[in-house]
């Protein structure tokens, strides 16, 4: 490659040197990330096993504010506790 002017940050030089290997490696046709198994491997979709058997609905709930706040600020995961809540309630009362 042609010459280059020296960039004043250090950061940015060691990016640009980076850069210039990496199209260098490129054109040479090393550095391959990739091998032909690898991108079959790859395809669209989930991986296999990771379906569950019985996977859940998407729906819309409307909820009470008080309600999606306080699973909320337990963390993430909020929704699933909210889903678990419901089915403990379902094991203690007969649905209308």
């Amino acid at each position: 490659m042609g010459k280059r002017k020296a960039s004043a940050d250090p950061e940015m030089a060691e990016f640009e040197a980076a850069l210039l290997r990496s199209m260098d490696q490129a054109a040479s046709g090393e550095g391959r990330v990739t091998t032909p198994t690898q991108i079959l491997a790859r395809r669209a979709g989930r991986p296999v096993g990771t379906v569950k058997a019985v996977p859940k609905v998407s729906t819309t709930i409307r909820l009470s504010a008080d309600v999606v706040q306080a699973f909320r600020a337990a963390g993430d995961g909020w929704q699933t506790r909210i889903d678990a809540a419901l089915k403990d309630w379902l094991r203690t009362h007969s649905p209308v």
